[in-house]
């Protein structure tokens, strides 16, 4: 493998951490910039576990599937027993890393860019990273008459989600790849890089105001759906094509004083991504059923079936992945060298893996000592 392939492999997606500007930025796997909390309180049945209720916090969109899947077939509830779900979704990863750190929730799905921002400017005492939930799912997308080839993207103008968040920093690492100069603040370069709201970027794309962008699913397929092509998966450039999109994280506290309901979401969690891995028509329309419930529009027939098979269902956090983005953010400047150390405790999950016949994951050395 080429040194510069190896390198790219490495793209870092955690600019904000270093820069106190981008901290409102940062939604990783998000669809817009405002969060948006929608409780929803589900009757237990069975024997309470050690906590009355648990907070469960995600994102409505297709990369926090297992959330929506897992919540919408009672699969959570199921493993919890007489302790009550609420779950409570956001629309971006800033807005529930506040609710974490302020208590409303307990645990949640959320993307490494506020993974790692949370953990860093707490000083690793706010959260620990128990499982992993998602691969992929972002792909650059293009106005084939305007750009034919990855060399063509040069002089174009390129939507991000926002200004440091994952997709973003990963775009201007790819930028940096080919030898192109982009200034990472104004997006002004050899390429323009626009930040743009993924709710209005379908919109911008057919008003012709750019030619193409770097954007998790469903954006990507409603672009598609426009008439875009897919350019470029971002999966090809990563070994087995996988990284990190969607984490596991539990509050710190809560994790300490209720290790048996954390257990049991996990065990939620393995048992959705099962069942979604084994139905995977069932489970997209159970969770396009799930987000129509929370935004009152399921996704069409074709934006879905082209986003779902992009994205892989795991349960390994792909802490090696992690990794590699942090180093690569350092490199580029983006991120004050960070100490990751004790971001993980996969303890839990691999006791959850293990009953369940299934090889135990690793947290790359950057688990709890």
């Amino acid at each position: 493998m080429p040194a510069t392939t190896r390198t790219t492999l490495r793209r870092g997606l955690f600019a904000a951490a270093a820069l106190p500007l981008l901290v409102g930025a940062l939604a990783s796997c998000s669809y817009g910039s405002e969060a948006k909390n929608d409780e929803k309180k589900v009757a237990a049945e069975g024997t309470k576990l050690s906590a009355d209720t648990v907070r469960l916090g995600y994102f409505p969109n297709l990369t926090h599937a297992t959330a929506l899947v897992g919540d919408q077939e009672g699969i959570f509830q199921k493993e919890l027993g007489g302790t009550t779900l609420r779950s409570t979704t956001f629309n971006a990863g800033p807005s529930e890393i506040e609710a974490l750190n302020a208590g409303s929730i307990d645990i949640g799905f959320i993307g490494p860019s506020p993974s790692i921002n949370g953990y860093t400017k707490s000083k690793g005492t706010n959260l620990r990273i128990v499982g992993g939930s998602a691969s992929g799912g972002v792909k650059l997308v293009v106005d084939p008459k305007k750009i034919k080839t990855l060399d063509d993207v040069k002089g174009k103008r390129i939507a991000t989600p926002q200004l440091g968040n994952t997709q973003d920093v990963a775009f201007l690492n790819w930028v940096a790849e080919k030898g192109w100069k982009v200034d990472s603040q104004s997006g002004k370069g050899d390429v323009s890089v626009l930040r743009t709201d993924n709710k209005i970027t379908p919109d911008a794309y057919k008003s012709g105001s750019i030619d193409g962008a770097w954007v998790p699913e469903p954006t990507a397929s409603k672009l598609v759906s426009e008439g875009a092509k897919v350019l470029l998966d971002e999966s090809d450039l990563w070994p087995d094509k996988k990284f990190v999109i969607t984490n596991i994280i539990v509050s710190q506290k809560f994790l300490k004083e209720h290790p048996d309901v954390v257990e049991a979401v996990l065990r939620g969690s393995v048992k959705t991504n099962a069942w979604i891995n084994a139905n995977p028509e069932k489970a997209k329309a159970s969770a396009n059923a799930k987000l129509k419930e929370l935004s009152g529009k399921p996704l069409g027939d074709k934006v879905i079936n082209n986003a779902w098979p992009s994205i892989q269902f795991i349960d390994d956090p792909l802490a090696a992945t992690l990794r590699a983005q942090a180093d690569h953010a350092v490199k580029a400047g983006l991120l004050k060298q960070p100490d990751l150390n004790g971001i993980y405790d996969l303890t839990a999950l691999n006791k959850v893996l293990k009953a369940a016949g299934k090889p135990e994951v690793s947290d790359a050395g950057l688990g709890v000592k």
